[in-house]
């Protein structure tokens, strides 16, 4: 198994992640230690994840009870017509720290230097449900933001082999990936390399047959192994391929143009309702990179990383909510549009969406990554209430628990998912 489980690595970092989008249509679940969920339902299930790198002001962030919310904190004011639609997570975390250099570890509950020692890696949530469903859509997932940050930023996406997803940077770019069809030179140019990605997978084949000659029966079943793992990654070029030809969907608006971070928030998010409208991809990620605000053009004076670090003065946390609020307006707007979209099983597209919104920090103040501010809302966590977790250490449930469920929600009947001890049942 080790040797399957190396032989594959090597050939997805060598040749990108083509080999994941096929891996359910062949039958080969069994590779990535899961059971699928191959049911004949034709509901359409989404996840959509939303991240920022410096966390909220707990006291903007959480109710003061559990149960159901009669009365909203300050940063969820924007979500007041939405509330049977929320669930707010508390004392939720993956028992991680490094401040800033542990933000990376929201979605996988892994930290990149610590990904070597894990069966998975640091593979994140949206990545793993791309390698089982991504293939039913020309994008198996979609990563909006900003490339770069304090410490990098976000980093919020991460492959099975620990290579980070880049962002697609502003409005204008993210377009053009979802509804500008490449020109015909650029296609054809395309297809060369898809025909040299066969080439190099032939001449891969061709050496291990000549080696297999020479083998003993235990090294053959190896080999065996080799051979399945270059066909996964044969069959994902043939996916890529399929896609190409198929024509994008008509762009139902016009081209934006790329601004800033603050600026172009409302139109990524809009777009990445689009993409999920016209099942361009059903996983969309967005990045919010608190380094890449312009603070300026919300009438602040200061940046958005000296404000989380207020050091409990009040003008520093009033600006800071400000901050907040701005991306909770942000984030309210696009469940009113999911929620105001209908998909083509008539339902909406939030209720056919799952989405996470929260952090990889917890308090920036004190650079801690423990009760990370988690929100849910859309299908399956439509609840209207406060869920508090123990804060017993010999009690605490890892927020990777709560990613279990969304995993088993969608189909994907893993046992595990980084460091989780069970599921969650709300």
């Amino acid at each position: 198994m080790m040797f399957k489980m190396n032989r594959r690595l090597f050939l997805r970092g060598s040749l990108g992640a083509l080999a994941l989008p096929a891996l359910e249509s062949v039958g080969l679940t069994k590779v990535l230690g899961s059971k699928l969920n191959l049911s004949s339902n034709k509901e359409m299930k989404r996840l959509v994840c939303v991240g920022n790198s410096f966390g909220f002001h707990a006291s903007h962030f959480f109710p003061t009870k559990p149960g159901p919310i009669r009365s909203l904190p300050r940063a969820l004011e924007p979500l007041k017509t939405k509330l049977e639609q929320t669930t707010v997570f508390s004392n939720l975390d993956h028992g991680v720290k490094g401040g800033h250099f542990a933000v990376h570890s929201f979605l996988s509950g892994v930290k990149h230097t610590q990904a070597s020692s894990m069966p998975n890696g640091n593979l994140s949530l949206d990545q793993r449900a791309a390698e089982v469903f991504g293939f039913k859509t020309r994008f198996p997932s979609l990563v909006v933001g900003s490339e770069d940050g304090l410490h990098g930023g976000c980093q919020m996406s991460w492959t099975r082999s620990g290579v980070r997803v880049p962002p697609v940077e502003g409005p204008k770019n993210l377009f053009r990936k979802l509804f500008v069809q490449e020109p015909s030179r650029k296609n054809q140019q395309v297809l060369q390399q898809y025909d040299l990605g066969k080439s190099i997978l032939d001449a891969s084949l061709e050496d291990a047959r000549n080696l297999g000659k020479r083998l003993n029966g235990r090294d053959r079943d190896k080999l065996d192994e080799y051979f399945t793992s270059i066909r996964e990654v044969e069959i994902g070029i043939q996916q890529k391929e399929k896609w190409h030809s198929v024509p994008k969907p008509q762009a139902p608006i016009d081209e934006p143009i790329n601004r800033n971070l603050v600026e172009d928030i409302p139109m990524l998010y809009k777009l990445i309702a689009l993409a999920l409208d016209t099942d361009s991809t059903r996983i969309a990620s967005f990045e919010m990179a608190g380094a890449q605000f312009n603070t300026g053009l919300l009438g602040l004076n200061n940046g958005y990383h000296a404000y989380s670090h207020h050091g409990q003065k009040q003008e520093n946390i009033d600006a800071l909510l400000a901050l907040e609020l701005y991306q909770m307006e942000c984030f309210s707007q696009f469940l009113d549009q999911l929620q105001s979209t209908k998909s083509a099983n008539g339902s909406s597209l939030l209720d056919e969406t799952t989405v996470l919104f929260g952090s990889g920090m917890g308090n920036g103040n004190a650079h801690t990554n423990n009760n990370l501010p988690i929100l849910m809302a859309g299908r399956g966590y439509q609840t209207g209430s406060h869920v508090v977790m123990p804060e017993a250490k010999n009690k605490r449930v890892p927020l990777s628990n709560l990613y279990l469920s969304i995993l088993n929600q969608l189909g994907v009947e893993d046992e595990t998912f980084a460091h989780s001890t069970g599921t969650l049942t709300l």
